[in-house]
């Protein structure tokens, strides 16, 4: 499996629940739509997981769901990582060039207003669940590797400075009224 395979995968369970914003239904979706493919593809399909995971492991992008979430600790990164790769490739690919696009989803306005945190555990274990669904069994333990870049030392500041983030993240700041 390979990134772009991956990417169809999320597009195909997006098209398949009734509300693609519901990143939970998203990723579960995914797992059983993952669960038809050979045992072989879906641990394949759990190292381009962690890839894009790892692609999305920047400090601007964790600036963004420190604000959006109210505090972000290394998990809720995560968790904020694994929403963002249910919401597509489209997506996920314009917020990674841009952090400060997410303030004009419709997703991310509807979470302001109602101080709902974006996240979604469930996506970091789509492939180990398509794997216990489709064999019986657990991912083998070498089923990925996870390669962090470092993070971009420009950006590391504290993020609970509301002016520096107005200052980095403007558009996301207004919408959180930071």
């Amino acid at each position: 499996m390979d990134s772009t395979t991956f990417w169809t995968l999320i597009a195909d369970a997006r098209a398949s629940v009734p509300d693609p914003t519901d990143s939970e239904a998203v990723a579960t979706a995914a797992s059983t739509l993952l669960a038809a493919h050979p045992p072989a593809e879906i641990v394949a399909a759990q190292q381009v997981l962690w890839d894009l995971l790892a692609e999305s492991y920047q400090n601007p992008l964790w600036a963004a769901a420190y604000l959006i979430n109210g505090g972000c600790s290394d998990d809720g990164f995560d968790y904020f990582r694994g929403w963002l790769l249910t919401q597509g490739q489209e997506v996920h690919d314009s917020v990674l060039a841009s952090p400060d696009s997410l303030a004009s989803l419709p997703v991310v306005i509807a979470a302001a207003e109602s101080e709902v945190e974006l996240e979604c555990e469930e996506a970091l274990s789509i492939a180990w669940n398509a794997h216990l669904k489709a064999t019986g069994m657990q991912l083998p333990q070498d089923a990925f590797r996870i390669r962090y870049p470092e993070l971009d030392p420009e950006w590391e500041f504290d993020f609970d400075d509301g002016e520096e983030l107005a200052a980095r993240l403007p558009k996301l700041a207004a919408l959180y009224e930071v």
